[in-house]
């Protein structure tokens, strides 16, 4: 019998934590979860759920739009920002429940409050210390604040997107991530005056450039003010509004000023530096291939590492983790051709190599592309475009990156990544019957190479 209290202590019941206490208690371990604020971490809470409900929300102002040139007539439509808040926060509460009881269920012993590690072997919760044989940091990231110019305190990020009392008229956000641009069509959807900066030439920075460059010229169709080299210089507080000035010599008043500006790992007040635990220049817990950090009792996965920041990394790392402590048998995630999407609107969707990262990998490639009005927008009359690519190995013919931008990207890429990650070839695509009509039909059906010598984007 073991002398530890647990055979694992989990900080962080989000995504990773949770699957891994799941899966390590299934494999006949004692577990114990430590959480502070809400079981399902950022994801279920003020994450990629909440988000995409207010996504949903904000397509239906076109949706009513669009129905015209299909015969629908649709009376003057209404949005009513509480309502979304109050449904979504049903919703969130809901799925605290259903994370609650699978907990319990499996026999995961849940701990209310901040865990601080005070040993390779022994956390401290509520003045109450608990020893473990192995204690799994997955305590994920948190938004960057800035204190770069005056008045960054009247700042919101984007945590707080998800509890505001009313909508914002008017919002200013800064940044180049996901976040950012999914928050500025969420506000615009809404119909809110939305204006986006970012300090560099091009937003989404590591994304194929050909995706960034459509986005850049979609968003600004649907009424965002894009700015690109330009920065907040200073925020003042005037009445009930945001006065700010920025890098281009203009000025603006805003109802929210959103700082979307980067994530970083959410490891201050765990203790991790004084138990020996190394950490990055960036806060991140530094782990093997097996997620042990410099102290081997203490391992960590998803945003905490900040290695690969998706909520199905860090699932798939939890289960990684409860297999090699209690399966009996060591296992690697591969970290190839993972999926991914922006939901911008229109979203994004990519898996496998940029077209830089693929030259620069594989040398010779063939790239082929094609961007097109998608069929609904011939009836309703929109200015929106849907831009698909495929990367190829020469040598091999190996498709080695896929990327869209345009309706339903995601649900289509998502199935186009196993055949990728199964390395299907130009030919086998070439080979798959399209389902006509629709736009994914596009992937099977593009013949025409791109001519050399393609430009070499900076990404």
């Amino acid at each position: 019998m073991s002398h530890y209290d647990y055979d694992l202590f989990v900080i962080g019941a989000g995504s990773g934590g949770v699957r891994a206490s799941r899966m390590s208690a299934a494999l006949g371990a004692r577990v114990a979860v430590a959480e502070d604020r809400f079981l399902g971490g950022t994801c279920v809470n003020i994450g990629c759920v909440p988000k995409k409900l207010m996504v949903y929300a904000s397509h239906f102002r076109e949706d009513f739009e669009d129905a015209r040139g299909f015969g629908w007539t649709v009376g003057e439509g209404r949005f009513d920002w509480p309502t979304l808040i109050a449904n979504k926060d049903v919703e969130i509460r809901r799925l605290n429940g259903v994370y609650e009881r699978m907990l319990k269920n499996a026999g995961v012993t849940i701990v209310e409050g901040r865990a601080r590690v005070v040993g390779p072997h022994e956390v401290e919760v509520a003045g109450r210390r608990i020893s473990a044989r192995h204690i799994l940091v997955a305590t994920g990231g948190k938004p960057r604040r800035t204190d770069e110019f005056v008045g960054h305190e009247h700042c919101v990020v984007s945590d707080d997107l998800f509890h505001l009392d009313r909508q914002p008229e008017r919002v200013l956000i800064a940044g180049g991530g996901y976040i950012a641009v999914e928050f500025a069509g969420i506000f615009n959807g809404l119909g809110s005056e939305v204006t986006q900066l970012y300090r560099d030439s091009l937003f989404l920075r590591g994304f194929d450039e050909d995706l960034r460059l459509f986005l850049a010229e979609e968003m600004p169709k649907k009424g965002i003010d894009l700015r690109f080299k330009t920065v907040i210089r200073a925020v003042e507080k005037r009445g009930g509004r945001y006065h700010v000035a920025m890098s281009d010599d203009t000025t603006g008043e805003y109802d929210a000023v959103v700082l979307a500006i980067g994530r970083d790992p959410n490891t201050a007040g765990l203790g991790l530096e004084e138990a020996g635990v190394e950490l990055t220049a960036r806060g991140a817990v530094k782990v093997d291939e097996h997620y042990r950090s410099s102290v081997p009792s203490i391992l960590a996965i998803g945003d905490v590492t900040d290695r690969v920041q998706l909520t199905p990394v860090a699932l798939a790392e939890g289960m990684v983790v409860a297999r090699d402590l209690f399966g009996g048998r060591q296992t690697r995630l591969d970290y190839d051709n993972i999926p991914s999407a922006v939901f911008s609107q229109p979203p994004l969707a990519t898996v496998g190599l940029t077209e830089v990262d693929a030259r620069l990998h594989h040398g010779e490639i063939d790239v082929y592309r094609t961007s097109f009005r998608p069929m609904k927008h011939t009836l309703s009359g929109r200015d929106e475009r849907t831009m698909m690519k495929l990367v190829v190995e020469r040598a091999s013919q190996k498709v080695i990156g896929v990327h869209m931008g345009g309706m339903d990207a995601a649900e289509i890429v998502q199935g186009i990544a196993i055949a990728v990650k199964a390395g299907a070839t130009k030919q086998v695509f070439d080979a798959t019957i399209g389902i006509h009509p629709t736009a994914a039909e596009e992937f099977v059906t593009m013949r025409e190479k791109l001519p050399e010598p393609r430009r070499q984007a900076a990404e």
